[in-house]
């Protein structure tokens, strides 16, 4: 456990990538097993413990703390865990505990909520500082230090030598501790075998598109389409060893969504072939119109699904790419090929929530350029809402997971921006909890007493590091009432400080006191030329709604 305990502190502090992957990669090499499995899984949010969540923490910590010392310790810290485990008085004759992280995991799983408390006290009581704030870490599951799926993967392929997407293709295949994949990975036995009969392919990305890059590319050695506004996904079938077929639907970063889709996996499985994995878009289509992302967000991150929810938001798939098809991996072949077989297995589906996505003729730049600017006049028509730019993908280029260069590129329309007054600020979390770097923003709303600002949305990235530390003073300096948490800041016409607001687009909303929800809000520009009495209204972004 202190071992995990000191890569967890490590990795905090570490700013760089490429640090943090060496980081990892030593650890799996000095750390036997099952215990770096067990790290790897932590890292990769593969563990969830039944009974042990923060709401046990807070109470275990009230009764060792006065509440009110702890609630201004939390709100100074901003971390559940951090200030936990310095706050944690450790009693004078506690036995100093050293077990191990394998050790730790497993009572964990199987104490039952009874035996949890006692379990997490002893804990907590036997581990120093570091030690505690790791254990706190793995239960909450909100590590916060910089290491997502994706980089402990590349920290696995560089451990073993591999390349990135063998770990991928095996992944979903795999348990923690994962003791046959780090065997396979130190040479001492073959690859291991997925039993997954729809396995996730590890997804393409695309570079976004700079000025630069239209100068050097060829126009005409790339193939164009419409970029969506909604959720890419990959959607997998194939067949079980009893002969029953089965269809998985995955998140970009091979998340299992299929249970909150039921609809989709039903209609996917009228499909004729035997197996396929296409790569795509989910969205909703309602009476013959792709909706925009608000509506999409009806049904994202649900548990349960109703039928009153499939009827009114009905999931559809917009293909993009085919990977395989009746056991044949088609990623090698060129994209216009990898096209052709695409086109031809969508016209052949028994399904009507699958459809090919159109591309967009364009001679030139200048005409790419305009249908970016107007779907509708491109051949979108009353789905241009729905579309959040173009793409572009080399029409000779295989499918490669990553992010490999020179081969699909993403132009994405330019964000919407409003001029907003900063209202409330809250501290951050890691390396942030010191600092006040997530704000609260306002127009200005015509009410029965005059003009009054309504909270629209919430950034917390944007800037510098230099204009965080701006902020943050301002905050400081300017706090005029205090909420938990919370600061309210000094926010009159007069006083106000003016943030200047890009964000991708507006959806109406009863869950905010304005009515309207901003999709990827970040802070553009701090206008401190600009008075508060200038900012933006309503009326602006009700405008902006109606474009």
């Amino acid at each position: 456990m202190n071992r995990f305990a000191l890569l967890l502190d490590a990795l905090a502090f570490e700013p760089s990538r490429n640090a943090k992957i060496r980081l990892i990669v030593d650890y799996f090499r000095t750390t036997p097993d099952p215990d770096r499995g067990y790290a790897l899984a932590a890292l990769t949010d593969a563990l969830s413990f039944r009974y042990a969540k923060p709401g046990l923490i807070k109470t275990l910590i009230a009764e060792r703390v006065d509440q009110h010392l702890f609630e201004l310790s939390y709100d100074y810290v901003g971390d559940l865990s951090e200030t936990v485990a310095l706050l944690w008085p450790s009693p004078e004759k506690a036995d100093v505990l050293s077990p191990s992280l394998s050790a730790v995991i497993r009572a964990l799983m199987q104490a039952g909520a009874s035996e949890l408390p006692r379990l997490l006290t002893g804990l907590l009581d036997g581990l120093d500082e570091t030690g505690r704030w790791a254990l706190l870490k793995l239960i909450t599951r909100a590590l916060r230090i910089g290491v997502s799926a994706r980089l402990a993967k590349q920290a696995l392929a560089d451990f073993g030598d591999k390349p990135v997407h063998d770990i991928e293709d095996v992944w979903h295949g795999l348990e923690p501790p994962y003791l046959d994949l780090f065997a396979w990975l130190e040479g001492r036995e073959p690859k291991p075998e997925t039993s997954n009969p729809a396995p996730f392919h590890a997804a393409m990305l695309a570079h976004a598109l700079e000025e630069t890059d239209m100068a050097a590319l060829s126009l005409d050695a790339f193939s164009a389409e419409w970029k969506w506004d909604g959720i890419r996904i990959q959607a997998c079938g194939g067949a079980l060893p009893d002969g029953r077929r089965i269809v998985r639907l995955y998140s970009r970063t091979g998340e299992d969504i299929s249970g909150a889709f039921p609809d989709l996996v039903e209609e996917l499985l009228r499909e004729p072939v035997a197996s396929f994995a296409l790569d795509g878009e989910l969205l909703i289509v309602r009476d013959a119109k792709t909706q925009a992302f608000g509506i999409l967000q009806q049904r994202l991150n649900r548990k349960t699904v109703s039928a009153k929810l499939l009827t009114e938001f009905p999931a559809h798939i917009r293909a993009y790419d085919l990977l395989s098809l009746d056991g044949e991996d088609l990623r090698p072949l060129p994209f216009d090929e990898r096209r052709r077989r695409l086109d031809a297995f969508v016209s052949g589906a028994q399904s009507d929530r699958l459809d090919l996505s159109p591309q967009v003729s364009a001679s030139s730049w200048e005409a790419l350029a305009a249908a970016r600017r107007e779907p509708a006049s491109a051949g979108a028509g009353v789905d241009a809402d729905a579309i959040e730019g173009i793409m572009l993908k080399r029409k000779d280029s295989p499918y490669l997971p990553g992010r490999p260069k020179g081969y699909w590129y993403k132009w994405k329309r330019d964000p919407a921006t409003v001029d907003a007054v900063l209202m409330y600020a809250q501290r951050g979390h890691g390396k942030r909890s010191s600092l006040y770097s997530d704000y609260t923003f306002g127009v200005w709303h015509q009410g029965d007493e005059g003009d009054v600002l309504v909270p629209v949305g919430k950034a917390y990235f944007g800037f510098t590091d230099a204009e965080l530390r701006q902020l943050d003073l301002f905050v400081r300096n300017n706090t005029t009432n205090r909420f938990g948490p919370v600061r309210e800041v000094s926010h009159g016409k007069n006083s106000g400080l003016v943030l200047e607001i890009a964000f991708e687009g507006l959806n109406r909303s009863s869950r905010h006191k304005s009515g309207l929800a901003m999709r990827f809000p970040r802070i553009a520009r701090i206008r401190w030329d600009k008075p508060a009495q200038d900012a933006d209204r309503i009326e602006t972004l009700e405008a902006l709604l109606k474009e």
